[in-house]
C-alpha cells in the first residue's frame, strides 16, 4: 500500500497510538488506516483541513465508482475514528451516514456436495483443516490461529481463543474431526512438520501458522476439483455446519454459542436456507385444498 504524502507521519503515529490504545484488533487497524490513507489520496491535501462537504463528496466518489457497500461502510467507520478521535473534531463526519448493504443468503452445501468435497482434500493437512471448518463451525482464521494445546480430547472440545470480537468460547470436537486431527497429528510429526505445543497447521516455516489466504486457495482448488459449481469458499464450509445442525434439528441457542455469535438474529438466517425444515413445513394451502382421490384402474 502507498502511504499518501498529505498522511503525515506524525499523524499517523498519533492515529496508531489511539488504535491501539483502544485494543482494536491488528486487522481492523490495518483496515481503518486504509480508510483514512484513501481520504489522504482523494483529497489530496492534509486530512486535519477536511470539511463535511468533502467528506459528502468523497462518499458520493466511492458510491458512484462502483465501491461495495461494505467497503464504503467500512470506510466511514475508518473516517468516523479518526475524525472522533484522533482529530476530536466529531462534527466534521457528524453528517456522514452508512449505506445500505443488500444481505444475500450465505451458499451452502448439500451433505452430498460436502462429502465429495472432503473426499478431494486428500493431505491430511488440508482434510483436517477443512474438517474444523465444517465439523466445528470455524471461521477460517480461527482455523489457522488453532494450536496443538487448543485440543482437548478428554472434554472433547476446541477452544478458540481470542475469536471474532476478541471473545474466546469452546467450539464442537466430534469423534471423527479428532481422528482426522489425529491422522494429521501422526503424519506432521513423522515428516517433522509440527513442533510440540506450536501450532495445529503451521506453515512452511513451522514457526509461523499457515495463512488464511492459503487455506482458502486450497479450499477454492478442492472444490473446482470435486465438480462443485457454486462459489466455494472456507465460509461456506462453516455456513453448512450451521445449516446441517439446524436441519438435524439442533436447538439454534446451542448453534448461535458454537458460532460465536453475539446476536442471535445472525444465527436466526440459517432458517432461511435450512430447505429440509421447509419441506416439513405444511402451507395453508394444502389445509384448505381437498386432496383428490386416487382413482382404482378399472379392469
Amino acid at each position: 500500500m502507498n502511504i499518501s504524502p498529505y498522511f503525515s507521519a506524525p499523524l499517523r503515529q498519533r492515529f496508531n497510538e489511539d488504535m491501539t490504545m483502544r485494543k482494536l484488533a491488528t486487522s481492523t487497524q490495518i483496515d481503518y488506516f486504509r480508510g483514512v490513507n484513501k481520504l489522504c489520496e482523494h483529497l489530496q491535501h492534509p486530512p486535519e483541513s477536511t470539511t463535511q462537504e468533502e467528506l459528502r463528496e468523497f462518499q458520493l466518489f466511492m458510491v458512484n465508482h462502483g465501491v461495495s457497500g461494505i467497503t464504503v461502510n467500512a470506510t466511514l467507520s475508518a473516517l468516523k475514528f479518526f475524525f472522533q478521535v484522533t482529530l476530536d473534531k466529531p462534527e466534521v463526519i457528524a453528517r456522514i451516514y452508512p449505506v445500505t448493504v443488500a444481505r444475500k443468503l450465505p451458499i451452502v452445501l448439500s451433505l452430498e456436495e460436502t462429502t465429495r468435497f472432503m473426499a478431494m482434500a486428500t493431505h491430511p493437512k488440508f482434510k483436517a483443516a477443512f474438517a474444523v471448518a465444517y465439523g466445528a463451525g470455524l471461521r477460517v482464521s480461527e482455523v489457522v490461529s488453532l494450536k496443538v494445546s487448543d485440543i482437548d480430547s478428554k472434554r472433547m472440545a476446541l477452544r478458540v481463543e481470542q475469536g471474532k470480537g476478541s471473545r474466546d468460547r469452546y467450539a464442537l470436537l466430534s469423534l471423527a474431526l479428532l481422528e482426522h486431527l489425529r491422522d494429521w497429528w501422526r503424519f506432521a510429526n513423522q515428516q517433522g512438520q509440527m513442533f510440540a505445543g506450536g501450532w495445529l497447521f503451521p506453515g512452511l516455516n513451522p514457526i509461523d501458522h499457515m495463512t488464511a489466504r492459503h487455506l482458502s486457495r486450497v479450499c477454492k482448488q478442492t472444490a473446482h476439483a470435486a465438480e462443485i459449481k457454486k462459489n466455494v469458499s472456507m465460509h461456506t464450509l462453516r455456513h453448512s455446519f450451521a445449516t446441517h445442525l439446524l436441519e438435524a434439528k439442533v436447538d439454534i441457542r446451542v448453534i448461535q454459542v458454537l458460532l460465536g455469535h453475539a446476536q442471535l438474529n445472525t444465527t436466526a438466517r440459517y432458517t432461511q436456507v435450512a430447505t429440509d425444515l421447509l419441506k416439513e413445513v405444511i402451507s395453508p394451502l394444502d389445509t384448505i385444498t381437498p386432496q383428490k382421490k386416487k382413482v382404482k384402474d378399472v379392469k
